[in-house]
């Protein structure tokens, strides 16, 4: 993920300074303004599409595209909020694949608001084991289809608050779990593959007005989930979610934003759908799935200044951030409290939707961890 995100950045940069034999003056100018100089009205749509070239070993040479979308519903920058489509693919030359679809979609004065993301991929992820005590040094590499559908369809109750549908859809096959050298890893359950269907109701408060760069408001979220056999899931398993953020401007462009988070799980969890600790927003320096289990909670504060006051485009953040697993509520236990903490650098890339380019780095007792996405982590 790292080199993927650095080495968009630097193929964006080749683009913009190719040679006028490969790419006419006139044609640079245009890619800088719809891109850097943001010339179109506030109300006008907003696409970037930009290639994406990494390497890893597990995957060897990785070549995608990616893209942003943002708009208003009816290009009404006065009633409506920012929504906003990503998409990402990719494909390896070791035949892995992927297809990343995220979305925030809020209808004509917020009648209506969709919430979620779509990942279909076959690609290797690392298993440490469940547990907040699992061994961090020698992981197995887990190769296998998966897919996974999460969509919340919320209809407006009262003004900020949602209530409606939340599904999630998650699907695991073709696994093959590669144990390490010098341990192995007990196969876990779902190890052979599994298919979920959850359906439950669910509520959202939410005051932001731009999603992407919360300088106010809150969000709340609590939903309930129900994967029972009678919908066709491998296994029974129930799901709470609770996430409360809040934004706060402390001054002119600087914003105290802090979050916290809880899922707990019951019934027989397969591995691929644990609570999974780390990750690009909440636990930001560690592995995604370095730490996993039934019960998950987390929470981090973090002080941004978007931008610097001296400084047209460039903005940084400094989070700090703890967290843990059990498998269960009350089988909590302090001493695996898991802390992290870090900075970062922003770039302002949309200046007329407040849309900023974000390069984080985390450091935990176990390593550090680079990420370089679009929008602010939470």
């Amino acid at each position: 993920m790292v080199f993927r995100q650095v080495l968009t950045l630097l193929l964006g940069g080749l683009f913009v300074g190719l040679p006028d034999c490969a790419v006419s003056q006139t044609l640079v100018r245009r890619v800088i303004d719809h891109f850097l100089n943001d010339t179109t009205s506030p109300a006008k749509p907003r696409l970037l599409v930009y290639p994406i070239a990494a390497y890893a070993p597990e995957t060897s040479v990785e070549l995608g595209v990616s893209s942003l979308y943002l708009y208003h519903a009816k290009n009404d920058t006065s009633l409506n909020r920012l929504s906003e489509l990503q998409a990402f693919g990719f494909v390896t030359l070791r035949g892995q694949y992927g297809l990343n679809l995220e979305n925030a979609i809020y209808g004509d004065k917020d009648r209506w608001f969709f919430l979620g993301k779509v990942r279909i991929q076959r690609f290797p992820l690392l298993y440490y084991g469940i547990g907040p005590a699992s061994h961090g040094k020698h992981p197995a590499t887990v190769d296998a289809f998966s897919i996974l559908f999460r969509q919340r369809a919320m209809r407006r109750l009262q003004p900020n608050l949602f209530g409606g549908l939340e599904i999630d859809y998650q699907h695991l096959s073709r696994v093959d779990f590669k144990q390490p050298e010098n341990l192995t890893h007990d196969l876990p359950l779902g190890s052979q593959g599994t298919s979920n269907l959850g359906l439950g109701p669910g509520l959202i408060y939410d005051s932001r007005p731009n999603p992407l760069t919360p300088r106010k408001g809150f969000f709340a979220e609590v939903a309930y989930l129900d994967y029972g056999p009678s919908r066709g899931s491998t296994l029974s398993v129930n799901s709470f979610i609770a996430d409360v953020r809040g934004y706060h401007t402390v001054r002119p462009q600087q914003v105290l934003a802090w979050q916290v988070y809880g899922n707990m799980m019951t019934g027989n969890v397969p591995f691929n759908q644990l609570a999974l600790l780390g990750g690009e927003n909440t636990m930001r320096g560690y592995y995604w799935g370095r730490y996993r289990d039934k019960f998950y909670a987390a929470a981090q504060v973090e002080y941004r200044w978007l931008p610097f006051p001296f400084s047209k485009r460039f903005g940084a953040v400094v989070f700090a951030a703890v967290g843990t697993v059990a498998p269960e509520l009350n089988k909590v236990q302090f001493s695996h409290l898991l802390p992290t903490a870090g900075t970062g650098i922003r770039y302002l890339l949309f200046k007329k939707k407040d849309v900023y380019l974000r390069a984080d780095m985390g450091v935990t007792r176990e390593g550090v961890g680079f990420y370089i996405f679009t929008g602010e982590a939470f």
